[in-house]
């Protein structure tokens, strides 16, 4: 006997971000799933609060949570818990002003990109980006003692902090991190070369500083354009070209194949 299949609901527990699977089994047999409903969700982190919105369901088999996943929806929003998460967000915005003067007044080396605060009120988390390593635990100290709960600093990269903070590419649609990109994948210049691109910074970077994720998207393959990755078919999945290890004489330094598309060999 088959195992029956539990229902999925995505929810965006942002405002800006990509939505996230939850299971229906543990909420009660009426709750609703129209879009826009407020509802109370376990996460890897604690409860939180998130609000149901359109997904497609061809991927939803491949984004189905494990059978025990603790990614599972809770029951609906209730208006105390609406009016807590409100709360929250007004402390974390206060939170953050808070913290942004105190790192001035240190003078530390980071940049704060976002506040947290767990919906059971457990703790605060401090989203920050720095170039190096940075000895914040003076400011944990003072954070705690100013707003009486667990304080959490974290370290987050620069396409983090744009994914986390959302925008507008030059392309005009919504940030692909904030959208759909599950992982952040090596990008390098290569990649524009291959393209026959404009070398220009400022038109291959992205909000983040970075080069474009996008780079990727349009990269040559060994179907369509010379020494545009792998000269075989199968094996390699280095899209900025064969060899990390360099063409040599056992052939691609990635795959392993003969033919190596990005030498001349």
């Amino acid at each position: 006997m088959s195992t029956p299949r539990v229902p999925l609901v995505s929810v965006k527990l942002t405002r800006v971000g990509r939505a996230q699977t939850f299971l229906l089994g543990d909420a009660p047999p009426d709750t609703p799933t129209r879009e826009g409903e407020k509802v109370v969700v376990q996460t890897d982190g604690g409860p939180a609060v998130g609000t149901i919105v359109r997904h497609n369901p061809h991927t939803d088999e491949k984004r189905r949570p494990p059978i025990d996943s603790p990614q599972r929806v809770v029951r609906l929003a209730t208006r105390d818990d609406i009016v807590a998460r409100l709360k929250q967000e007004h402390r974390e915005q206060e939170a953050g002003r808070i913290a942004m003067l105190k790192i001035r007044e240190r003078g530390l080396g980071m940049k704060l990109a976002r506040v947290e605060q767990a919906f059971d009120g457990s703790k605060l988390i401090f989203y920050f980006t720095a170039d190096g390593r940075v000895d914040f635990r003076e400011l944990v100290r003072e954070l705690a003692s100013e707003f009486r709960t667990r304080i959490e600093m974290r370290q987050i990269g620069v396409r983090d902090e744009a994914k986390m903070l959302g925008g507008y590419g030059t392309c005009g649609r919504p940030l692909c991190c904030t959208t759909f990109l599950n992982t952040f994948e090596p990008v390098s210049i290569k990649m524009a070369k291959q393209q026959d691109l404009s070398l220009n910074p400022s038109k291959l970077s992205g909000l983040c500083g970075r080069l474009k994720c996008c780079l990727r998207y349009e990269l040559p393959n060994a179907k369509g354009a010379q020494h545009g990755g792998c000269g075989s078919e199968g094996g390699c999945d280095n899209p900025s070209g064969c060899g990390a290890g360099g063409c040599g004489a056992g052939g691609c330094g990635s795959c392993g194949s003969g033919a190596c598309g990005s030498c001349h060999a």
